[in-house]
């Protein structure tokens, strides 16, 4: 779904990506019941119901469900808008993206840090981290549809993150309670096996908090999402039908 997916898709507010901190759909308010991909020939909005089931969108040019729609000049003018600012409003969004991935990474590194963990963990858990790093950003940058993110694929990039890093976490932690225990210090022994127990239900909490620096600038993007569902206000598809291609309201 377009705005609901975009933060998938393009933010990483990730957007969800992340974590779910923010989204555009719960900072702007912005929701679609449609998904949509970019071409270099026009704009594709497509859903399983209801009618119409398919959008396109060209040069002011509309089509829905395979049926040339007849628009007024102003409308025409509408959707060159729509689909100009549309594509302008990509670039910005996969830069917040982008952003997310980096303060993730940052903030898992930082929490490697605040464990104490030995320099060869740490140094494994900035590799992983810097691989997945690249593998999302690659993806980020070649999607140009809300399709290439289905079933949650966000998610499934921080259950793979994970289960790359909770293993050689708790690992380190563990081995770093059998020394204490080994030299006497049971306290010290106790807190860490507590540590590495915590670790799966602390961990997100304090990244969720690290990711919401990201809402300022998911906040700059919704003026541009509220114009978009300014200009495509009252169109109608072949059948009359309300197209709604994004939907903005509290």
């Amino acid at each position: 779904m377009l705005v609901r997916r975009l933060p998938l898709i393009f933010v990483l507010s990730l957007a969800s990506l992340a974590l779910h901190a923010q989204d555009l759909a719960t900072t702007c308010h912005a929701s679609s019941s449609y998904d949509l991909t970019v071409t270099p020939g026009g704009l594709l909005f497509d859903r399983l119901q209801p009618a119409p089931l398919r959008v396109e969108l060209q040069d002011g040019a509309l089509r829905t469900d395979g049926a040339a729609v007849r628009l007024r000049a102003e409308e025409q003018d509408r959707l060159v808008l729509f689909e100009r600012e549309l594509r302008a409003l990509m670039p910005r969004v996969k830069a917040v993206a982008m952003h997310g991935v980096d303060i993730l990474v940052a903030a898992v590194h930082d929490e490697g840090t605040r464990l104490s963990l030995s320099p060869d963990t740490r140094a494994e858990m900035d590799r992983r981290l810097a691989t997945r790093a690249v593998e999302l950003k690659q993806r980020l940058a070649a999607s140009n549809s809300t399709h290439d993110w289905q079933g949650n694929l966000a998610d499934q990039y921080v259950n793979q993150l994970a289960s790359d890093l909770m293993p050689l976490l708790a690992n380190d932690l563990g081995q770093q309670a059998i020394n204490a225990a080994m030299s006497g210090d049971l306290q010290a022994a106790a807190s860490l096996r507590d540590s590495a127990t915590d670790l799966a239900t602390q961990l997100r909490p304090r990244l969720e908090q690290r990711m919401r620096v990201l809402t300022p600038e998911i906040q700059a993007l919704c003026p541009s999402i509220q114009r978009l569902a300014e200009l495509q206000q009252g169109l109608r598809g072949s059948g009359g039908q309300p197209l709604n291609l994004i939907q903005v309201g509290p």
